[in-house]
């Protein structure tokens, strides 16, 4: 097993230092929308224009602003009142996911089963990660969401891999053991190409170092926290580990058998609606 993981290892990053195989790009939508973002001079209005092009993303955006976990006190119909409520960084990141979708599809049926699979934890672990964040940190909950949704980016390119090795599709139990092995290291090229912030570039490989080091919570703490959250009480293996042993509880400031506060319970719910 070992000696298929270190194989593909070295033949997918040899091909990615070689431009055989390109990283993945983040979609037009997404690009437009985080130059708005880096532009100190850029207004609402700009956003809006870029964003109201896509329908299926300005939905999106508005059923957000909707979510009871901004607690909007009146319900928001259009895209321009979305901006208004969620402000220039938190929608532009927002829509940076959501826009992100589109890339978690592939031409064969075994494949974009599996990207979809990604697609739909990582989104449920993007909305625990929102709640976590306003509850437990001072950092920022549309960062953290942004967090949940890349943290499996490093699995794309793997799986466009395997479709052109059978082989690997064929034996999912291996497939899985290379995607755990090589997303973390291959998500945070990824995230460098991509010049994503310096706080999210290593979320990809951090989150799954539970016994990491670290001063203060960040947000690979909060990705960790959330995916075994999303995982308790299923049969995946990352339901089995010991909590105890994972010091990122300790830096949000959980217990790893503490009790759900009632509010964070309530949140909890919209979260799993947030993304969806």
């Amino acid at each position: 097993m070992n000696q298929i993981v270190d194989q593909v290892r070295q033949e997918l990053l040899s091909a990615i230092d070689s431009d055989k195989l390109v990283l993945p790009t983040l979609p037009e939508a997404a690009l437009r929308v985080r130059e708005i973002a880096e532009d100190p001079d850029a207004s609402i209005a700009q956003l809006v224009d870029v964003i109201g092009n896509d329908a299926a993303l300005t939905a999106r955006i508005i059923k957000v602003a909707n979510s009871p976990l901004l607690r909007a006190p009146n319900e928001i119909e259009s895209l321009n009142m979305a901006l208004m409520r969620l402000g220039m960084e938190y929608t532009c990141n927002i829509a940076t996911g959501l826009a992100m979708e589109q890339m978690f599809q592939a031409t064969s049926d075994m494949v974009d089963k599996r990207l979809r699979e990604i697609w739909n934890r990582s989104s449920e672990i993007a909305g625990i990660c929102h709640v976590l964040c306003k509850h437990r940190t001072n950092l920022r909950p549309d960062q953290a969401t942004l967090a949940g949704l890349i943290h499996k980016i490093g699995a794309l390119p793997i799986l466009t891999y395997a479709e052109d090795h059978p082989h690997l599709l064929k034996d999912s139990i291996t497939l899985d053991k290379v995607i755990d092995a090589l997303q973390g290291q291959i998500g945070d090229r990824i995230l460098q190409s991509w010049e994503f912030p310096e706080e999210l570039r290593r979320v990809p490989s951090q989150h799954m170092d539970f016994s990491r080091a670290s001063e203060s919570a960040d947000y690979s703490d909060i990705v960790t926290v959330a995916m075994l959250q999303s995982h308790m009480g299923t049969d995946h293996y990352l339901a089995e580990v010991d909590y105890s042993s994972v010091t990122s509880f300790g830096r949000l400031g959980l217990e790893a058998d503490e009790p759900e506060e009632e509010d964070l319970s309530a949140d909890m719910e919209a979260a799993l609606q947030l993304l969806s």
